[in-house]
């Protein structure tokens, strides 16, 4: 035989057994979603954001022309390199002098730097130093023989200038200063771009932004679009590991939130019918009535107090004489004083004149309507 405490943990699990199993449901196929369909990459510069400052019309670009973009924010697909493939490193993040070196020292074919920060020009760009200026937008000439510029020919382009070694060419400045920037180191090309803005969705089809990317970001058939994190980075004593939360348990807790939120919007509408309840204390209707009318009395309040006792003779005399509720003032005047005899005049000023202003004119408008009701109830 079970005891009590049994029969309720019993009770209790089979209770909860249903939610607990649609909630991990929700859960699971939350889960799957998210990772069938959320992107790779996102924010500014991103190839996979459609906004004004994501770059996804530059990455279909490039696929149209056969080159297989492969967006990422995952540091160790930007340490794989291979043969024939190139690696677009994007602004934001923070990476460490560390992180920088190991970058570099990956074999890649062509690295292309958008707005790179100073510890990521002293390990992939020597020499090349950010100048602290910046142009503003409008379109230039590309002023060198690099010729991915001079086949786009005028790009509009903006943005922080550098200064650059001997032996670099510099692109589209303003004769001291430029926002391009390339280094041949003999086993890889380097190329320094200030000019972000000129690949965005925002710029892209402006003078020759397109020509330009097509011809800088497709020079290989493979290329690795790497996005930089804040929580890439380790620690700069050389400590490789990983992180204590990775990032991609926050699509884990997006889809936990979720399946929160379904479960308590699905539980609050099972609240079941409307039970009635019985009062604890009966309370009487002359009690009640006797109650309000002294707080009418206590604030003055004769208009409400008038306006309660019309409002109850009005009821009795459309009911009495079958008028609807919502006649007009005048059709119940006129059928009361057939039924009556009494003048209209009179009528209108009982059923709608204005509130009585002293106790006495209330207990007289109160005695008239008794005595108007009555004759209603016995003609």
């Amino acid at each position: 035989m079970s005891t009590p405490v049994g029969r309720s943990v019993s009770e209790g699990w089979r209770a909860l057994r249903t939610p607990l199993l649609v909630t991990g449901l929700i859960v699971l196929a939350a889960i799957v979603v998210l990772i069938a369909t959320s992107a790779r990459t996102s924010g500014p510069f991103s190839p996979d954001s459609t906004e004004s400052d994501g770059a996804r019309a530059l990455a279909a670009l490039l696929k149209n022309h056969n080159v297989d973009v492969h967006g990422t924010e995952s540091l160790d697909d930007a340490l794989q390199p291979g043969a024939g493939k190139a690696l677009v490193i994007g602004p934001g993040g923070s990476l460490n002098a560390s992180d920088w070196q190991r970058i570099g020292g990956a074999q890649w074919s062509h690295i292309i730097l958008i707005r790179p920060s100073s510890r990521a020009l002293e390990a992939l760009a020597p020499g090349v130093r950010p100048t602290g200026n910046s142009l503003a937008s409008r379109s230039r000439q590309p002023g060198c023989e690099l010729p991915a510029a001079v086949k786009a020919g005028t790009a509009t382009v903006s943005g922080p200038t550098y200064s650059a070694p001997d032996g670099a060419t510099t692109c589209y400045g303003d004769g001291i200063n430029a926002t391009m920037v390339r280094l041949d180191l003999g086993d890889r090309l380097v190329d320094v771009v200030g000019a972000r803005a000129s690949f965005t969705n925002a710029q892209l089809a402006d003078d020759g932004n397109a020509a330009l990317a097509l011809n800088l970001f497709g020079t290989h058939e493979d290329l690795t679009w790497y996005l930089p994190q804040w929580e890439a980075t380790y620690s700069d004593s050389g400590d490789d590991t990983p992180p204590l939360i990775p990032p991609d348990v926050r699509y884990i807790g997006w889809a936990v939130a979720f399946a929160v939120l379904v479960v308590a919007i699905w539980r609050g509408r099972r609240l079941g019918p409307v039970v009635a309840e019985r009062l604890p204390v009966i309370v009487h209707a002359a009690e009640t009535t006797e109650g309000r009318a002294r707080l009418y009395r206590r604030s003055r309040a004769r208009d409400r107090a008038a306006a309660a006792l019309r409002e109850s003779a009005l009821g009795q005399l459309h009911k009495a004489h079958g008028i609807p509720r919502r006649a007009d003032p005048s059709a119940v005047i006129a059928t009361v004083a057939a039924r009556t005899g009494r003048h209209p005049a009179m009528l209108y000023e009982l059923l709608y004149g204005l509130p009585p202003l002293t106790d006495e004119a209330l207990m007289s408008l109160s005695h008239e309507l008794d005595v108007l009701t009555q004759e209603v109830r016995h003609p």
